[in-house]
């Protein structure tokens, strides 16, 4: 089963499955935090949506409290948080486990992808980040540190978004 059949809910509570929320079309999957030392990567993300969307390119939030509980709040909080703060257009989805026993099905296969070290296993932080083509294969992964606007990152949505 590809991760793009895997349900999911919007963070609205809608149900759906990460291929309706990708539309099919290359994406790059954050989980995100609002309470985070990164959480200003939201800007680039951002950024990276308003600039790929009409290619055919979406970024897809994942908000994810498991580390050091930095996304406390409740759906509802994090929209709010999310378009107030940082205008976020692109989809977001409900508060899930990245790591551990309850790990969300979407990140079962995507943990398995080596990052730019090569070094695969848990998410390490929030704002870790996974770039998927069309078909839901992990085309590639970049360690939380990486800014949105950089340009390995850039590249590859370049080559992706057609």
């Amino acid at each position: 089963m590809s991760i793009l059949s895997t349900p999911i809910a919007r963070l609205d509570g809608t149900p759906t499955t990460l291929g309706d929320l990708t539309g099919g079309k290359p994406a790059l999957l954050v989980n995100v935090a609002s309470k985070c030392g990164l959480t200003p990567q939201y800007a680039g993300l951002e950024e990276l949506q308003e600039r790929y969307a009409a290619r055919g390119f979406t970024v897809v939030g994942l908000p994810c409290n498991q580390f050091m509980g930095q996304e406390p709040g409740t759906s509802e909080e994090i929209a709010e948080f999310c378009s107030a703060t940082y205008g976020v257009t692109f989809p977001m989805t409900e508060k899930i486990d990245v790591n551990g026993d309850d790990r969300h099905e979407i990140y079962r296969g995507l943990v398995d992808a080596p990052n730019e070290n090569g070094e695969a296993g848990d998410v390490t932080w929030n704002f870790e980040k996974f770039l998927i083509a069309a078909d839901g294969t992990v085309i590639a992964r970049y360690s939380p540190r990486v800014e949105p606007q950089d340009p390995r990152l850039v590249d590859a949505i370049e080559t992706l978004a057609q």
